[in-house]
């Protein structure tokens, strides 16, 4: 089979490798029928991921499952699945705490797409091995669109997480959301769809501005820090100066959830985050955790995730397409009748 190889800066090609195989009875093989680029992606074929290349591709998919172990009965070959980023058992201490990313059965922050606690191939592949199947997959409710919900593995659902519980908490809370991917404008539908009370999405793209702008939110292409403005703020930029604008904009004991992945250093507000009493996250999303709530939220009807899909290419386009610069793509080949 081939396995989507990143080379070199703006560089993927195909490579043959070996066809997966069953190693256990909890195991399945899925073959991808949507997948898409993770706003990380984007840094990494831009020549600034922290792991130097070659390696296999891509950690976001629905997938078709095509074989499965004798112990797997959550899935059957014919499903529409969710693959999730992070390799989990669903069986550790840290799985049933909600922490899959954190799984204490493989090494730390294993994962598809990079080579990070072991390899494990990527989802840009024509066939790929899921382990422990049964707590990994999740199936793709009746009715959803592959290709809206191909970010599901991780961009849609760290979505969820970064704004969903705390409109729980907050109910009409203020959001401020610092982007530059679909993280960002994920978060902007999640966030009007669940009653947040005001909505600011600051990018520097217009094109990301104008879709924002359709989920009826507030945009700008920049701010300065805008004092005891919000009660929840979102940065996803992987920049430590647009992290400070967005700490230093919260009301006292404000929330930030920083999703953005910084791979050069730099100073935060500590001072100022000390007197406010703020309360700062950053971290990788244990999506696995949250797939079946985030996926339940995009069945509702209330978003429409489908509108940060910039283009949708054949998966033989992979080599060529996936290097440009897009917003969201998503690769597609065997999907359902009248599903493109």
């Amino acid at each position: 089979m081939r396995e989507l190889t990143y080379v070199a800066r703006r560089v993927v090609e195909w490579r043959e490798v070996p066809d997966p195989a069953l190693r256990s009875d909890r195991d399945a093989i899925v073959a991808p029928v949507a997948a898409t680029s993770c706003d990380v992606d984007s840094a990494i074929l831009a020549g600034h991921g922290p792991i130097a290349p070659p390696f296999a591709i891509g950690h976001e998919c629905v997938a078709r499952v095509v074989e499965v172990g004798d112990a797997i009965s959550h899935v059957a070959p014919g499903d529409l699945v969710v693959v999730p980023w992070a390799i989990s058992c669903g069986d550790c201490e840290r799985c049933r705490a909600g922490l899959p990313t954190h799984c204490t059965s493989v090494p730390h922050i294993a994962m598809f797409g990079a080579p990070i606690g072991g390899g494990w191939g990527g989802l840009f592949s024509d066939l790929v091995r899921v382990p422990w199947a049964d707590a990994m997959l999740v199936p793709l409710p009746a009715g959803l669109d592959p290709i809206a919900m191909a970010s599901a593995s991780d961009n849609w659902s760290l979505a969820w997480r970064l704004v969903a519980p705390h409109l729980t908490t907050r109910p009409g809370a203020r959001v401020l959301v610092i982007a530059r991917g679909s993280i960002g404008l994920y978060v902007c539908d999640i966030a009007r769809a669940l009653g947040a009370a005001d909505v600011l999405y600051v990018d520097p793209d217009p094109a990301h501005r104008a879709i924002a702008e359709t989920y009826g939110v507030r945009t700008a292409e920049a701010i300065e820090p805008v004092h005891h403005g919000f009660d929840l703020a979102i940065e996803s930029t992987g920049r430590v100066d647009q992290l400070t604008i967005a700490l230093r904009s919260l009301v006292p004991e404000g929330f930030c959830e920083s999703a953005g992945n910084h791979f050069r250093p730099g100073e935060l507000p500590l001072l100022e985050m000390y007197l406010t009493g703020v309360t700062m996250r950053i971290a990788r999303d244990n999506v696995r955790a949250h797939l079946p709530a985030a996926l339940d939220l995009a069945q509702s009807g209330r978003v429409n995730p489908r509108r940060v899909v910039s283009d949708v290419f054949g998966w033989e386009q992979l080599p060529d397409a996936l290097p440009e610069r897009h917003l969201k793509p998503v690769f597609v080949r065997d999907l359902p009748a009248g599903v493109r």
